[in-house]
């Protein structure tokens, strides 16, 4: 009796060893295959099994495939795959329930994939299999075979293999979570990466909305180049801004970029202000001056306005362009000069071209590569950005704290904005000065008491143009209040090339127009109800301007 004690203590002390032994090698390595493999080994050492395997199940449960094996050939690894409820293996993941098998040779559910009766031997061979779990989690199996002969119980078996089974199985799961989690972390890494390759940002620039994003994706492709760059759009879009973002991702960057607006020039200035004079050329030229492009070499110049300079001065320009070379006023010395020429326009060159005001050669050389800019009602997404970045500049300028409130931010998203981003920041800037509280709300906006400057800018008539604002804004509106006397017959727009267009859609674009885009007083001009006016815009999808 005194003996078998003593076997018990060993045993036990062998299975505490063996516990301590397997955490401290799960708990070594993020390895799994490598930990696996080791646990195993450590299993098989100590508690004497033969051959001993680890069953992982597929990610949709139904079958299981070994993750690590102990005692096992390459060709019987390839052959241990089960299916859920499938022999001994498959039974015991689907049942979670552990199965003891004496002798192998016996039983007939033994599928011998793995060939364990294949090796002859004197003795029986027992089948240990017993369920792995990480929670309420089945995740597969660990199995041990060992000579029946060797051991006479086979309840320490299913212990001890369960402990680890376990510990096993923790382990397992933990490595899951990690493994899961760094795969997100890689995924959301590179869809980072994408974002940011399709999400292109210049410096000073705001723009979020898809048409913007394009112009900063070619600005980018741009910018590197020497091309001649032509950036269109209207009045107050940022041509200036997007100008000066090209220069600054060029290789020019380090040297100057410098401006001239050739619409504020006249002709003979504006010879002088490009290409400079020499001492005595003019009345006033009391010593030698540097034009522009002098300036500017070596490094950026951006000419605004391009469609406004005189025809005679544009043959000149043509041949600086062409040449690379120009001389000063009153010199006769040609001067070299390395300049980017970046242009800018809001008129429609090709319809210049066609009428002889622009010179077509001069067109080619600028319009090289053409950037157009969307006029801000086009590009609405961006409204919120823009209007915040206004109102935190004017309170750093100013030591305020004005913010926007949502009724404000609806005046904002509303508004038709023919001026563009220029007509917002001078909107903000003069809301937020002449607001009597630090929120902006939609009162405070000078169109809601009918006093939007840009609504009289686009609706007053010309004979008006030399009355005082007061005069002229309450003018507009008689004028709108009034547009047609009641009952005449109404007067369709005049289209382009003099012919008269035909259909509802567009007397209801000329009513809308006449009376400032005031549904009210456009629907008294077309002898309809207001109601009738709200569902004809709706039918023909006529945008409502709002200034």
């Amino acid at each position: 009796m005194a003996a078998i004690g003593s076997d018990v203590n060993v045993r036990a002390n062998v299975e505490l060893v063996t516990v301590y032994e397997l955490s401290k090698i799960l708990s070594s390595s993020l390895d799994m295959g490598k930990t696996l493999r080791e646990a195993l080994n450590l299993l098989t050492h100590h508690l004497e099994f033969r051959r001993m395997m680890i069953a992982l199940a597929d990610d949709d449960g139904e079958a299981l495939s070994l993750a690590a094996a102990v005692g096992l050939t390459t060709k019987e690894w390839s052959s241990g795959r089960y299916r859920s409820g499938e022999g001994i293996i498959g039974r015991v993941f689907a049942s979670g329930s552990p199965v003891v098998v004496p002798d192998i040779s016996m039983e007939p559910l033994f599928l011998n994939r793995t060939g364990a009766l294949d090796q002859q031997t004197d003795e029986a061979i027992a089948f240990i299999c017993v369920p792995m779990r990480a929670g309420s989690d089945m995740l597969g199996v660990l199995c041990a075979d060992r000579v029946a002969s060797r051991h006479g119980s086979f309840g320490n078996d299913v212990r001890v293999l369960s402990m680890a089974a376990n510990l096993i199985g923790q382990s397992v799961a933990l490595q899951r979570v990690v493994n899961d989690e760094h795969e997100r972390l890689l995924h959301q890494a590179k869809q980072i990466r994408r974002e940011s390759r399709g999400r292109v940002k210049l410096d000073n620039v705001i723009g979020s909305s898809a048409r913007m994003q394009q112009v900063f994706s070619e600005a980018h492709q741009v910018a590197p180049t020497r091309s001649t760059v032509l950036l269109r759009g209207e009045s107050g879009t940022g041509k200036e801004v997007i100008a000066r973002a090209i220069h600054e991702l060029s290789p020019r960057k380090s040297a100057p970029f410098i401006k001239v607006n050739c619409a504020a020039l006249s002709e003979s200035l504006l010879e002088s202000e490009l290409f400079g004079h020499e001492k005595g050329s003019f009345t006033g030229a009391t010593s030698e001056r540097k034009g522009r492009f002098e300036l500017a070499d070596s490094g950026t110049l951006f000419l605004d306005e391009i469609g406004d300079i005189s025809p005679a001065f544009q043959t000149k320009l043509l041949r600086v362009l062409q040449e690379r070379e120009f001389e000063r006023v009153g010199g006769s010395k040609a001067i070299k000069v390395d300049v980017r020429l970046i242009c800018a326009t809001n008129r429609n060159l090709e319809k210049m071209v066609a009428a002889g005001t622009f010179r077509a050669d001069l067109y080619f050389r600028i319009n090289v590569v053409s950037i157009f800019l969307p006029p801000l009602r086009e590009r609405r997404d961006d409204l919120p950005a823009l209007a915040q970045h206004f109102v935190d500049r004017f309170n750093r300028e100013n030591d305020r704290q004005m913010r926007i409130a949502p009724s404000g931010q609806a005046v904002i998203m509303h508004c038709y904005w023919p001026g563009n981003v220029r007509e917002l920041e001078n909107c903000i800037e003069r809301t937020a000065t002449m607001a009597h509280h630090d929120a902006i709300e939609a009162s405070d906006f000078p169109c809601s008491a009918n006093r939007c400057l840009t609504q009289v800018l686009h609706f007053v008539k010309k004979d008006d143009a030399v009355a005082p604002v007061e005069a002229t804004v309450g003018a507009a509106e008689d004028d709108a209040e009034s547009c047609s006397p009641s009952g005449m017959t109404l007067p369709v727009r005049p289209a382009v090339g003099g012919e008269k267009p035909d259909g509802e859609r567009e007397r209801l674009i000329w009513a809308m127009e006449q009376c400032g885009w005031v549904q009210a007083k456009a629907a008294r001009l077309l002898n309809i109800t207001p109601r009738q006016m709200g569902y004809a815009l709706k039918k023909y999808d006529i945008e409502v301007r709002r200034f």
